[in-house]
């Protein structure tokens, strides 16, 4: 058409219809353009911590109900959320969840609005079957790309699931710790078999991608498990962080740090356990392409009190505790120092130096049952053996009142969750050295495979190669102190041994004696009625453990 046949008002008719046809085009293209911000919450190894967590000089924090007020808020302020955790959400749980099969430790999770999980070694502590009752239960999906045959064993489980979050696609990829069926009994995994994490996460994305995914998250049961002299962080998330490519964001677990940092091009977020923290991970992403153009972490302190509770999972919770109460409320001894979780270098898990909870365990084992020794893993020593410093007023446990600090049933429960059994054995001194060097093996890191020890002292070198660590041990001394005869760790001489049954069966890489041992008493209740007719019981930290080298943890003042 020719302009200049329609006159002035022709032209002016469609110099008008241009400009809104060019305005409504670039609006059009604005909205298709417009960057879509989306946010990740995400909570660590929450361990089925129902309850307000405890945190001496700190308050209380998380528990169940607050966290889903928390999550509801952050779900009020963004729509696209995503709730997610990556493995152990139960399994070592307080009594409120162990003591009912941890069916409230899932149940609870569906009230809270999770959305995804993956398994760490922790889901698989009471076998295949429990594992896919609790599968079979959660309103949210499980994922784990690095199974092989998965699906011979368990269903409804895939390697990863995609999320629609305001036009964009996201997948999350789950990865379990490789580890893992070296941390449970023989048999729990089933015919699992654990690969490797890397290849898995790779092979997982690209399904993902031919699916239509444009932005990748991997939910890994993969630690921090410590820092250099130069404040590098290592461990197996680092690890993997630094070998896959093409991911947004990598949620760590296992490890109780918390981390963040960008590796290869990936947000690399791990918090502290038990719901300490969450983070909240917000991306922009661009509709079009899936490009993410800006991202933040923020580490949030969940304090209980500050936030009005669900009273949905109130409603659930309280029956339950109210069951318990009546059964594990029941003051059994007292201490006259308080009995912390944490070692004697202050690593918050015990599972570097010697601690009081670990030596008021292994004594409860040799005087119980007479042996010459007694070694139990850190691993499996979870909670304070005490009564809070702070009250909590939906523990077991009740007011304390220094200088005694009471102990109750279901403080040595929560401290001992997993069932274990106490067994004894005899043993050369050359056994017994593979013990001690197993217990020191993966020194400096923090592994729940270190020893906790009785009845001996032992000094290792933490610069020697794992397996030739041990210089030499002694016997305790009748006050308990490091000044006994010689232990022989050869062949020559005999001893006898208290250990655990998951000990006993390889479990944490110890020597597999499942078919010389003597299976005796459930382990929390030997400790228990060691501190009955013991009390006040008052450990001390004796230097059964004795490190030399360079990079020896160092002990507190």
């Amino acid at each position: 058409m020719n302009p200049r046949k329609l006159g002035c008002a022709g032209v002016a008719f469609l110099a008008a219809l241009a400009a809104v046809l060019v305005t409504n085009s670039g609006a059009a293209q604005d909205r298709k353009e417009r960057p879509v911000q989306i946010r990740f919450v995400s909570v660590s190894d929450w361990h089925g911590q129902l309850d307000p967590l405890s945190v001496a000089g700190e308050g209380t924090f998380g528990g169940a109900a607050a966290l889903s007020t928390y999550f509801q808020m952050e779900r009020l302020d963004n729509p696209n959320t995503l709730t997610l955790t990556a493995g152990d959400a139960f399994g070592a749980s307080l009594p409120l969840s162990s003591f009912f099969e941890e069916l409230p430790a899932v149940m609870s999770m569906n009230l809270m609005g999770f959305d995804v999980d993956t398994f760490g070694n922790h889901n698989f502590d009471r076998g295949i079957a429990h594992l896919q009752q609790m599968i079979d239960i959660a309103e949210f999906q499980y994922v784990s790309a690095n199974l092989k045959r998965r699906d011979d064993n368990l269903t409804g489980v895939k390697d990863f699931e995609i999320f629609d979050l305001g036009g964009v696609k996201v997948a999350v990829i789950g990865i379990t710790n490789p580890e893992a069926p070296t941390l449970v009994f023989p048999g729990n995994f089933g015919t699992i078999e654990v690969t490797d994490p890397v290849r898995a996460a790779h092979n997982a994305r690209r399904q993902a991608k031919h699916a239509g995914a444009n932005v990748f998250v991997a939910i890994t049961h993969l630690g921090v498990t410590g820092f250099d002299t130069g404040g590098n962080a290592f461990g197996p998330l680092i690890d993997f962080a630094q070998n896959v490519r093409g991911f947004d964001i990598i949620f760590g677990d296992h490890t109780n740090v918390e981390f963040s940092q960008v590796i290869n091009e990936a947000l690399v977020v791990e918090n502290r356990s038990k719901g300490r923290t969450y983070a909240r991970v917000d991306l922009t992403v661009r509709t079009k392409n899936g490009r993410v153009i800006d991202r933040s972490v923020e580490f949030v302190d969940p304090v209980s009190n500050a936030v009005t509770p669900d009273p949905n999972i109130v409603a659930f919770l309280d029956p339950l505790r109210a069951e318990l109460s009546a059964l594990l409320g029941n003051v059994i001894g007292e201490s006259t120092v308080f009995i912390p979780r944490a070692d004697a270098c202050g690593q918050s898990a015990g599972r570097t130096c010697e601690s009081l909870i670990g030596n008021a365990t292994t004594d409860a084992m040799r005087s119980i049952y007479g042996t010459d020794f007694a070694i139990t893993n850190s691993g499996g020593l979870r909670a304070d053996l005490t009564c809070p410093l702070v009250d909590n007023a939906t523990d077991f446990c009740p007011p304390n009142s220094p200088p005694n600090f009471q102990i109750t049933d279901g403080q040595v429960l929560t401290v001992l969750p997993f069932g274990n059994i106490v067994a004894t054995l005899t043993v050369d001194g050359a056994l017994l050295r593979q013990y001690l060097e197993n217990g020191v093996s993966a020194m400096p890191g923090a592994n729940g495979r270190f020893a906790q020890v009785s009845g001996l002292c032992f000094t290792y070198d933490i610069g020697a190669p794992a397996g030739g660590r041990v210089t030499g041990a002694v016997r305790q001394g009748a006050d308990g102190s490091c000044t006994g005869p010689v232990v022989d760790l050869t062949a020559a001489s005999i001893y006898t041994l208290a250990i655990n049954d998951f000990m006993a069966s390889g479990g944490d890489g110890y020597p597999v004696v499942a078919d010389r041992i003597v299976t005796r008493n459930f382990m929390d209740q030997d400790v228990a009625a060691s501190i009955e007719a013991n009390t006040p019981i008052s450990p001390a930290i004796q230097g059964r453990i004795a490190c030399i080298g360079a990079t020896c943890p160092l002990l507190l003042p």
